[in-house]
Parts: structure tokens; C-alpha cells; sequence
């Protein structure tokens, strides 16, 4: 059964807001359209937090971790145990993600969904338990029904702390090892697209590792065909943990009115899947960076989404959102301080 807070309506933009911040950057101190897309974020970013000069200094960033059953099938290049070892290393701070939100000044929770390596207390570290990891979706559901709304439920939890704090943005990153595989089997589902033209190397697979894993992603889909015209049905047989936490953190932002910055490959296909269980979701999107990783592209188009950068990241960990961030407190930092033609006394073009 489908939780019924999933299609709970979505808070709408402030067009008033978005109106204003237009009207004051045709009033700064220079050619109209000058600052490119910067002038577009700060106008986007004023509808998504209901404020003429909108604001990027309080970022919230939540990690998921959980395992995949999938691994067995020997799609990725990294053994399963770096699941649990990388939750302790962003525990000790010692993570890409964590020398960025340090950088940031952002907000950093870790929620540890389920890995196949038992995790006992980590300090600093959400456990949830929903298991050792999903099943294998290439013989089973990825996720029963419970740990599907469980792990749903726990991204929802993320967005009310980010909305109790206050937060102006919200990030969500995540870390599984075999999630690549994960995500590309339900971007193919959610895109009607092979397995040949959304399958990459993930963590470093050598062609003949690639070829493997589209094998083993078509032979998912056939297993599950049937089911997975409906986003959430796919979600749960396809997808992981982490990803389902990530499609309802994303939901609940946009219901709340958190606006998001998007992160790569992975949290691509958690995005594309919120916005297919409850369209409008997108509206709240920003996307921070182009992944390396070959599908991100055409999630990127289904999503009419144009990243920030294109850095030729791969990590995950929300790194590449978290990289886009000073361009957003730019761009937010301009539309605020730059002076209007008549306070510096400059002649308006004729």
C-alpha cells in the first residue's frame, strides 16, 4: 500500500517573491542578463524560500548508507564491507562529503539504513536497521513493502529536522556499494531505456565489468517485468535503502518548501522518482553537477535539468552538490549586495 503522505500536496512557489527579485535585478548595475544564470538562480532560489533576496547560509546535508544484495551477483569493483567502513570514516570525519560540509559550514547527519557489515553504535551516526542490505532484485524484491515506506519515512525525517533548523537548502547524498547498479536498473524502468545505454563503470569497473553488470540489469528487469510501470512498485523492487530515502526526503523537502540541490547519478534517479510519484516535485530542484557516470545524462534530460557544473565527478556523498554551493551563495551574495542604477547614481540604458 502506497503511504498515503507521498501525495500530499506540494507547497507552491512564491511567484510574488520570484516577481520581486526579477524586478530588482533589472534595477542592479548592469546590462540586463549580464550575470548569465547567476541572475536565474537567485530569481529561482527567491520563489523556492519566499523572499525577495533569498539566502544559501544554512545548508542541511543528510548521507544514507545501506547495502545491496546485488553485490552478489559481482557487479562491482569494491567489496561489499566499504559500505559500513566509509559510514565510520564520514562518522571520524575523514570523507569528501565531510571536508566539504566543514568548508560550507553545513549541517552533516549520517543515516546508517542497513548494511550487510553489522554495524554496532557508531557515534555521530543514525542506525535504522532495516536489514543486512536489500535482496537480491535480480531474484526477489529489492525491498518488502515495509522496508520500502520504512526507508521512505527516514528521508522524511531528514527534511523535518532540516525544516525545524531552519536550513535554506537541503543535500542529500548517499554511499552503498553496488548502488550504481541500483540506480541505472530503475533509471531504465523509469525511462523505458536498456541496460546498454545507462550501465557505467560505477566504482571503477574495467568494459568487460560494464558488459556484466547490463547483463545482470537485464536480467533484473525481466524478473520484474510486469510491475514496474508504476514508480513506487519500481523503486521497491529496483532500488536500495538509500535511494528510497532519498526519493522521500526529496518529497517531503518539496512539500515543506526546502528548495534541494541534487546530487549526481544516484541521486538523480531518486529525484526522477519523486517527481514521477508526485509530479511538481521538480520544481524544486536544482541540480548541482554532470556525473561522469553515462546515465546521469539522460536523467539529466528527462528532468529538463541543466547541472551547474561539469566537473567530471563521480564519488557520490552528495560531493558534487555540495562543490555547486558557493555558486549559489554567489549568485545570492550579487543579487543582494550589487548596488541598483539609482542608489549609485549610474545612467539606466537608453
Amino acid at each position: 500500500m502506497k503511504p498515503e503522505w507521498l501525495s500530499s500536496p506540494l507547497k507552491p512557489l512564491d511567484e510574488k517573491a520570484a516577481a520581486a527579485a526579477r524586478e530588482r535585478q533589472a534595477q542592479l548595475t548592469k546590462p540586463p542578463g549580464a550575470l548569465g544564470e547567476l541572475e536565474e538562480l537567485a530569481i529561482a532560489l527567491a520563489a523556492a524560500q519566499g523572499r525577495e533576496r533569498p539566502c544559501v547560509d544554512s545548508v542541511w546535508i543528510s548521507i544514507f548508507a545501506g547495502d545491496h544484495g546485488v553485490v552478489e551477483e559481482g557487479i562491482s569493483a569494491f567489496p561489499q564491507a566499504v559500505t559500513a567502513e566509509m559510514v565510520k570514516n564520514f562518522a571520524r570525519g575523514g570523507a569528501a562529503i565531510c571536508v566539504l560540509a566543514r568548508t560550507l559550514g553545513a549541517h552533516l547527519e549520517i543515516v546508517d539504513l542497513g548494511t550487510a557489515v553489522g554495524l554496532s553504535a557508531v557515534p555521530g551516526v543514525v542506525h535504522l536497521g532495516l536489514g543486512p542490505g536489500t535482496a537480491n532484485f535480480t531474484r526477489a524484491e529489492a525491498m518488502s513493502l515495509d522496508q520500502c515506506a520504512q526507508a521512505l519515512e527516514a528521508g522524511k525525517g531528514c527534511a523535518a529536522k532540516a525544516r525545524a533548523e531552519g536550513a535554506d537548502l537541503f543535500i542529500g547524498g548517499e554511499m552503498g556499494i553496488g548502488n550504481t547498479t541500483s540506480a541505472a536498473a530503475l533509471a531504465c524502468a523509469l525511462l523505458d531505456a536498456s541496460p546498454e545505454r545507462l550501465a557505467g563503470p560505477g566504482t571503477g569497473l574495467d568494459k568487460a565489468g560494464v558488459t556484466h553488470k547490463t547483463e545482470v540489469i537485464g536480467r533484473a528487469l525481466s524478473f520484474h517485468r510486469g510491475h514496474l510501470d508504476d514508480p513506487l512498485e519500481a523503486l521497491r523492487r529496483l532500488g536500495g535503502f538509500e535511494i528510497a530515502a532519498l526519493t522521500g526526503a526529496y518529497l517531503a523537502c518539496a512539500q515543506s518548501g526546502i528548495p534541494i540541490l541534487v546530487d549526481g547519478f544516484i541521486a538523480t534517479a531518486a529525484a526522477l522518482t519523486a517527481e514521477r510519484i508526485n509530479p511538481g516535485t521538480a520544481k524544486w530542484f536544482f541540480y548541482g553537477h554532470g556525473s561522469a557516470e553515462p546515465g546521469h545524462a539522460s536523467l539529466l534530460e528527462a528532468l529538463r535539468a541543466r547541472p551547474l557544473l561539469s566537473l567530471g565527478m563521480r564519488l557520490g556523498e552528495g560531493s558534487g552538490a555540495a562543490t555547486a554551493v558557493p555558486l549559489l551563495r554567489l549568485a545570492c551574495a550579487l543579487h543582494d549586495g550589487m548596488a541598483t542604477f539609482a542608489e549609485a547614481a549610474v545612467s539606466e540604458k537608453l
